[in-house]
């Protein structure tokens, strides 16, 4: 990220998950029904560019990619817990969809505070009020007090959470990830997190490896370069370190019912990121 300058990678996101309910057909792979009107006035034309251009395998694989590992997250959230916390949240919706004074209480949006500022700003252009229990938390991963940041924002120490960590860890060096993992191995035993990783060239599969000769030059053009690739066993290694045990890593294909997945349009699954599912155990 620029300094003082919000997510382009957020933009990205946000603009595939409102995409994938125009361009996409039955079954969608997730809803996110407020992206586009969080998008205001930009979401018209990034949402053309995917109509015009969205069989491409970068486009294509990103609504694949941010729509599989939203559905998996928000799949696990049930009612299990009071607490959620959204680490690199940018323009995710989830507590803006949210039933009011449903579960999880209390929604933490952890970010970069020029992307903070800059959500908050589209929030108020949309008409789209902060709900309560939403609390957001500005942090520099690389620099910032993750932990200082999650008690002022009114984590409870005492109550399980789940964290999500999703499309961020690619663009942090291994030092600021190890960093917030160690953060993240002191919440209360029981605490989920649901971190998603990019895989090392070796274990890409075609269409991964196809999606990152475009995507990661890219990516690096506009200032958020990939930084950090790992295998499923090194990961496990790394969690454990900082006391959160793997229950699994999953494939982009396995995050949603197989049935979704068989389709009459560009959207395919692809092995480039994965994500891993661990529980805290301290």
């Amino acid at each position: 990220m620029r300094d003082a300058q919000p997510s382009q990678t957020a933009l990205m996101a946000a603009a595939s998950r409102a995409a994938h309910l125009v361009v996409d057909g039955e079954p969608h792979l997730f809803r996110d029904t407020l992206a586009a009107t969080l998008l205001g006035g930009q979401a018209g034309e990034l949402i053309g560019y995917h109509r015009a251009h969205g069989d491409h395998v970068v486009l294509s694989g990103t609504r694949a990619q941010v729509t599989a590992r939203a559905a998996y997250t928000e799949r696990l959230l049930g009612d299990r817990f009071e607490q959620y916390v959204v680490l690199g949240a940018g323009l995710d919706t989830f507590a803006l969809r949210r039933a009011p004074g449903g579960p999880p209480s209390r929604v933490i949006e952890v970010d970069h505070p020029a992307t903070q500022r800059w959500k908050r700003e589209l929030m108020t252009a949309a008409g789209l009020a902060s709900p309560d229990g939403l609390v957001f938390a500005p942090v520099d991963f690389e620099s910032g007090d993750l932990m200082a940041a999650l008690r002022a924002a009114g984590l409870d120490p005492e109550r399980p959470a789940l964290v999500s960590w999703l499309g961020v860890a690619m663009y942090l060096t291994e030092e600021a990830i190890a960093a917030t993992l160690a953060v993240l191995g002191r919440l209360p035993r029981g605490s989920e997190l649901v971190m998603e990783y990019a895989l090392p060239p070796g274990l890409r599969d075609e269409r991964g490896a196809e999606y990152a000769s475009f995507a990661l030059a890219a990516a690096a053009d506009r200032g958020e370069p990939w930084l950090s690739f790992f295998t499923p066993d090194d990961l496990s290694a790394l969690l454990k370190q900082h006391g959160l045990e793997v229950v699994e890593h999953v494939r982009q294909a396995g995050c949603v019912d197989p049935g979704r997945w068989r389709r009459q349009d560009a959207l395919r699954p692809a092995d480039l990121c994965r994500l891993t599912r661990a529980i805290a155990t301290g």
